[in-house]
């Protein structure tokens, strides 16, 4: 199977994707409000020390990161494995 067939086949599926991806969004920012506080305005702030760390953590590169880290990033990844599991399955 050539590149532009693979691209065509994901393509086709790409709302599944996106869906995956809102999805994945909306758990990093839910995750994200948690961390922080209101303010009276209705402002959120973030602790000192996330903001570290999250600053430390995009300003590396992947093999860079530490196992857990790297984890982490492949843990999301997964989430979309079965969507492109099942366009390959189903184009062949």
């Amino acid at each position: 199977m050539d590149a532009s067939r693979i691209q065509l086949i994901l393509e086709n599926e790409l709302e599944l994707l996106a869906n995956a991806e809102h999805e994945r969004w909306s758990h990093w920012q839910r995750y994200l409000h948690s961390k922080c506080e209101r303010g009276a305005d209705g402002s959120l702030v973030l602790p000192a020390a996330l903001a570290d760390h999250w600053e430390r953590q995009f300003s590396m590169p992947y093999d860079e990161l530490s196992e857990d880290e790297k984890e982490s990033d492949r843990e999301q990844v997964r989430r979309y494995l079965p969507i492109i599991v099942d366009c390959f399955s189903r184009a062949l």
